[in-house]
C-alpha cells in the first residue's frame, strides 16, 4: 500500500529558534550574540520508496546555552524576555564550542560526516521567520571569527511564511499545491508562533514564549502539522553567509562607534 502524502525532498528537518542578547529598543541591525542554541530533529515515520510522506516526529533535541563574548553582561530586558539569567551564560560554552558539540549531535544521527562535516542526508533548517540563520547565525559567526559550517549554509524553510500564506488561503481546496514561496503581489498578514498554532487549530502555545527550546518545540508542532496536511516542505529563504552590517570591522571586530 502506497504511503499517503506528497513527495517530500528532505529526509530530516532541524528546527531552530535561537535566543540572543538584546536591550529595550534594539533592532535586528544590532550585533546580537546568541545565548541559547535549541534544535528539534524531525524525521519521517512513513516515507515511501517514492519519497511520499505525511507523518513527521521529533526524534531528538539539542540544547545549549551560549556564553556571549563581546558584551558578556545580559541586560535586564533580555533576561525578562527570554528567562535566561546571567549565571546560565557565564558557565556556558562559547559559540565555537557549541558548534562543535552540535556537529557531534548531527554526526551521531548520521546527518553529516564526522570527519569533514559534509552532509550525508538531505536535511532542511526550519525557523520562525528568516532571522535565526540569516541574521543571528551570520552575525555570531563573524563576532566569534569562525567560518559558517557547511552544514549551516543551506537555505532555510521559513515556517512563518508557509503558515501565513496557508492561513490567507485557508479555504483553498487543493492545499498540497500551496507553494512555500509568496506570490510576488500577494499581501498577507505575518503570524507569530502563537497565531500560527491557532490558525492550524493546534491549541495554545506550550511552555514559555521566547524560551528558545519551548519556541523550537512549538515550531516543530507546526512543521509536523504542515506535513500532515500534505504541504511540501522545502527551503524558501536564501541565506548569505557573507552578509555584512555597518558595524563589522575585521573578522571578529565590532566597530562600536558605528552603533552610536
Amino acid at each position: 500500500m502506497e504511503t499517503v502524502g506528497v513527495k517530500q525532498p528532505y529526509d530530516a528537518f532541524l528546527v531552530l529558534d535561537v535566543e540572543a542578547t538584546c536591550f529595550r529598543g534594539s533592532s535586528f541591525e544590532w550585533p546580537n550574540e546568541i545565548i541559547e542554541w535549541p534544535v528539534c530533529l524531525l524525521r519521517w515515520k512513513d516515507k515511501s520508496l517514492k519519497g511520499r510522506a505525511s507523518r513527521l516526529e521529533i526524534v531528538d533535541e539539542f540544547r545549549s546555552f551560549v556564553k556571549p563574548t563581546w558584551q558578556p553582561q545580559l541586560s535586564q530586558f533580555c533576561t525578562d524576555l527570554t528567562g535566561i539569567i546571567q549565571a546560565q551564560v557565564d558557565y556556558a560554552p562559547t559559540f565555537p564550542k557549541v558548534l562543535k558539540m552540535f556537529a557531534r549531535f548531527l554526526a551521531q544521527h548520521g546527518l553529516i560526516d564526522p570527519k569533514n562535516g559534509r552532509p550525508l542526508q538531505r536535511f532542511c533548517w526550519c525557523s520562525d521567520g528568516p532571522f535565526d540563520v540569516r541574521d543571528f547565525v551570520v552575525k555570531q559567526c563573524f563576532i566569534s571569527n569562525v567560518p559558517m559550517p557547511s552544514w549551516l549554509r543551506g537555505d532555510v524553510l521559513d515556517v512563518r511564511k508557509v503558515v501565513s500564506l496557508w492561513a490567507a488561503m485557508d479555504r483553498v481546496s487543493d492545499a498540497q499545491q500551496i507553494n512555500t514561496k509568496f506570490p510576488p503581489s500577494y499581501h498577507i498578514r505575518s503570524l507569530n508562533i502563537t497565531q500560527q498554532l491557532r490558525a492550524l487549530r493546534l491549541g495554545p502555545f506550550q511552555g514559555r514564549v521566547h524560551c528558545g527550546i519551548d519556541d523550537t518545540r512549538n515550531i516543530a508542532r507546526i512543521v509536523i502539522e504542515l506535513a500532515r496536511r500534505e504541504i511540501r516542505l522545502e527551503p524558501n529563504t536564501p541565506i548569505n553567509p557573507n552578509r555584512r552590517w555597518q558595524w563589522m570591522g575585521r573578522p571578529g571586530e565590532v566597530l562600536e562607534y558605528c552603533l552610536i
